[in-house]
């Protein structure tokens, strides 16, 4: 058997994206975690032991460049209400081509980095 240990975002700051993520979920940032932008990593860890990888955010000088191969999917028990939310918090909608298509039930944001993720409808 083997298990994920965590997902790995490269971003330009670490504190503030893991910040941005520990609230948009609900998580803690792990251990270690400061003020200091000078560290060059931050870990975010789920609040339960369901079994979830955690998430770090590891400092690249590096741009994003494209579209992220890999991103999260959310779903909230209420959608729009949970787009509000992230916005208010530093994400932002997106455009990315999915308007195109009238089936999408999705919508697509960006983190304060601009890395993607989408906020899907709920279940039922």
């Amino acid at each position: 058997m083997i298990n994920i240990q965590c997902l790995t975002i490269d971003c330009h700051n670490p504190l503030e994206l893991a910040e941005f993520w520990a609230e948009a979920l609900n998580w803690s940032l792990g251990d270690g975690a400061s003020d200091n932008e000078a560290y060059i990593e931050r870990n975010l860890e789920p609040n339960n032991t369901d079994g979830y990888p955690d998430i770090l955010f590891i400092k690249t000088p590096d741009k994003k460049n494209s579209k992220n191969r890999l991103h999260l999917d959310l779903r909230p028990e209420n959608q729009q209400e949970e787009v509000e939310r992230l916005e208010r918090i530093g994400a932002r909608q997106i455009e990315i081509g999915q308007s195109n298509d009238s089936d999408t039930t999705w919508i697509v944001m960006a983190d304060p980095e601009g890395n993607e993720f989408c906020v899907l409808k709920a279940l039922g």
